[in-house]
């Protein structure tokens, strides 16, 4: 699979850059479309989005960096080389969430309630994103056949793409972006629940994502480590207990209390 889109005056332009663009343009927009639904001001919403994605990016770059230092301490002219791929999603969600956590308490509003906006458009750009993977050959798990693949449906194109240099891998990185993509879809039909409470998307992404992530680490090849265990799990089932723990907080709410769809139910912003 070709990682390059085209060259322009020795430049290349690839895959993995543009659809990591798509992926975050997509992100903001429905960001933007949910702020706008409970009369945010989109210049907040906007400047939000911006900054949790440059801090985003750059903490999924240095979370990759430092769990891969043993490759990097020796090359590090290739640190900032982030069209090769090698952004860890963990880092960015640490870091995005940090970066939100900030703004939220500079303007006086509720974190959970930005998170809960963010956690849909999120999971639409992690699903577009992992298509970057698939370009540069990488994010893939075990070896396997293609008879097998087939027997899991998966798209011929991918299975081919999969063949790298004559052996056929798990296309983890499909799996990934498919259950991403559906449970975007089961996150846009709970949003619209009439007595769905605030920080129950960010708790259910948590607790979704976490799942997913954990067994789609089973087969990745080329995990991250720490002392032997691979990062990402660990990362995972952390996430899991804290969307858990807000969802058992939402559950001792009474019925109609701190309400998703109450359009009162949100801090005045006073961004200027």
């Amino acid at each position: 699979m070709d990682p390059v889109l085209l060259t322009i005056s020795g430049y290349e332009i690839r895959w993995y850059s543009i659809l990591l663009v798509f992926a975050v343009i997509v992100g903001i927009l429905l960001f933007q479309r949910e702020g706008k639904k409970f009369k945010v001001k989109p210049e907040f919403v906007f400047n939000m989005a911006f900054w949790a994605i440059i801090f985003g990016l750059i903490g999924a770059r240095l979370y990759y960096v430092i769990f891969n230092w043993d490759y990097f301490g020796n090359n590090l002219n290739e640190i900032y080389q982030i069209w090769e791929g090698g952004l860890a999603i963990h880092g960015g969600i640490i870091a995005g969430f940090l970066t939100v956590l900030v703004y939220c308490k500079k303007y006086k509003v509720r974190v959970i309630r930005y998170l809960d906006f963010i956690a849909v458009p999120l999971l639409l750009a992690q699903a577009i994103g992992r298509w970057g993977n698939f370009f540069n050959s990488e994010a893939h798990g075990v070896a396997t056949t293609v008879e097998h693949l087939r027997k899991l449906l998966v798209p011929e194109f991918v299975i081919d793409g999969m063949n790298i240099e004559g052996v056929y891998y798990t296309p983890t990185f499909f799996y990934e972006s498919v259950a991403c993509l559906i449970l975007f879809i089961i996150f846009i039909i709970i949003r619209r629940g009439k007595y769905i409470k605030v920080g129950t998307l960010t708790g259910l992404y948590l607790i979704g994502y976490g799942v997913i992530r954990f067994f789609i680490e089973i087969s990745r090849t080329d995990a991250l480590l720490l002392s032997g265990f691979k990062i990402a799990q660990i990362v995972s089932i952390i996430m899991i207990i804290i969307g858990l723990i807000i969802i058992i907080i939402n559950s001792k709410k009474s019925k109609f209390e701190d309400l998703y769809n109450d359009k009162n139910n949100i801090d005045s912003v006073n961004f200027y």
